[in-house]
This record gives structure tokens, sequence and C-alpha cells, in this order.
């Protein structure tokens, strides 16, 4: 069975996250020009989870630095530059990144596009962002610890990290689809979850095979006590459902969680 230590997760990640950006997934389908415009005049929204953001999480950003961090795709980063911040987008699949810089050039925005690891912000001095934007992503991670230090790092004082993720409990059941078919829920797996270490070799082989993206599911003590320990305060707590959802246990709760966390 691979691990970390055999197995090139985040290139094979990387690659999985080009595939999805080259076939306009979800997350890569670029916005309009419409939405640019409408942006520039006001009219505006990006989103953390399916619903809207809450008001006063964000606000105006005009002016601000805001690092759009492992959240390419031509979606977030290009809107928050035509309202007005001055945003860099950090992503490590060079695809996505290529969306944001085909919107910044088709409506003449200025954003800075860097690629790298979301683990790894070296290149950015101390106290270099406002507010961080960080959508659903560090599930492409094994050890988030590393992200939420580095979050704390460039951010300056009172600046703030907006951030989402999966409810911890999805990775628990089995994805079996004769469950799902019944309309149960098999435990399966124990918190924290890896792809790695947790799937059969025919079910990993299996999910190579397809090019999907390797995944960790992190508890609620590495998503929230570790932005505390890296120095951030919790200032905001959002659980948001699945439009559409997928599996079973998102007919019964929030699939989506999301924290507003403040550098103290």
């Amino acid at each position: 069975m691979p691990d970390t230590k055999t197995f090139d997760f985040l290139t094979h990640n990387r690659d999985s996250w080009d595939q999805q950006a080259t076939r306009q997934g979800a997350w890569s389908q670029a916005v309009s020009s419409a939405t640019i415009a409408a942006a520039r005049n006001g009219d505006w929204q990006v989103h953390l989870t399916p619903g809207p953001l809450p008001a006063d999480w964000l606000g105006d950003v005009h002016g601000l630095e805001v690092l759009c961090l492992a959240a390419a795709g031509g979606q977030q980063a290009p809107v928050l530059a035509a309202a007005g911040a001055s945003v860099t987008v950090f992503d490590f699949s060079a695809m996505q990144l290529a969306q944001d810089r085909m919107v910044a050039e088709r409506d003449g925005l200025e954003m800075r596009i860097e690629q790298g690891d979301m683990r790894d912000l070296s290149r950015f001095a101390d106290g270099s962002f406002d507010c961080i934007f960080h959508p659903i992503s560090n599930l492409y991670v094994p050890d988030i610890r590393p992200v939420w230090r580095e979050c704390a790092r460039v951010l300056r004082p009172g600046g703030r990290l907006l951030s989402s993720f999966y409810n911890p409990v999805l990775f628990v059941a089995d994805r079996d689809p004769q469950y799902a078919e019944q309309g149960l829920i098999k435990p399966r797996f124990q918190l924290p979850y890896s792809d790695l270490r947790d799937l059969s070799e025919a079910e990993l082989a299996a999910k190579r095979e397809r090019g999907e993206a390797m995944v960790f599911g992190h508890s609620l003590s590495e998503q929230i006590a570790g932005q505390l320990e890296a120095g951030l305060r919790l200032r905001g707590f959002l659980e948001d459902h699945q439009p559409q959802p997928r599996f079973v246990l998102d007919h019964y709760l929030p699939s989506f969680l999301a924290t507003y966390a403040e550098k103290c």
C-alpha cells in the first residue's frame, strides 16, 4: 500500500487538478466578463461554501492585500480584484492558475499569480496580507497545521483568514454505492482519514486510474484548534448544506463548515 513516503501524492493531485481545469470542471469555470463588470460597479460576491458569505466576514475589500490561497480557477480572485483588492492567487495547479490569468488578460485586471504548495508560503514576507481567502482545499494535504502557521505568519496583525472545509464526519462513512442505494450510512473509517492509508489496494489503484485527487479528512481539532495554536482567534463560524447531495449524510447534516479567524 503506497503512503506519503513512497507515493508522490502532491504531484498526483496537481496533475488531477490540471485535468479538471482542462475539462472545465465545476471549480474551473472562469467567471464571465459581465460578472467582472458588475464587481467593478460594487455588485459582487465570493463563496467559501455554496451559500452567501456573511456580510461582516469580508465587507469592502477596496485597497486590501488579499491572498487567494489554493483558490485558483478563475472564479474568486478575479472578482476580488475587480472589487478593488490587490490580489495574489496561489495554487499548485498551473492549469487552474491559467484560468485566473485568462480572466485577468481578458478583462484588464491586475493580479499576482503564484504557483506553489499551500504549506509553504516562504516567498511572502511576514505580515504581507490583510486577508487570506481559502476555500475548501486543505483536504488535499495530510497535515494542515503548517498551512495555519504560514497563514498566521503572512497575515498582518488584525488580518483575517476566511477558510472552509468539509464536515469531518463525511469521511467516516463507507461510500460503496450499494449502501447509498439503500439509504444506509455504514461507518468504516476513523478520523483523521487518509486515502493512502485507509483505502484498499484495489480502491486506491482504481482512484489513481480515474485520475482523482487523493484526499485527507482532518478532525475539527486539526481544523479549528490548529488555527488557534497558530496564533489566530476565531471570530465567526458557519455551517452550510450541500445543495446537490452526493452522499447519504448530505441529507442529514451540513456538509460545509467555514471559519473566520483573526490574527491576534
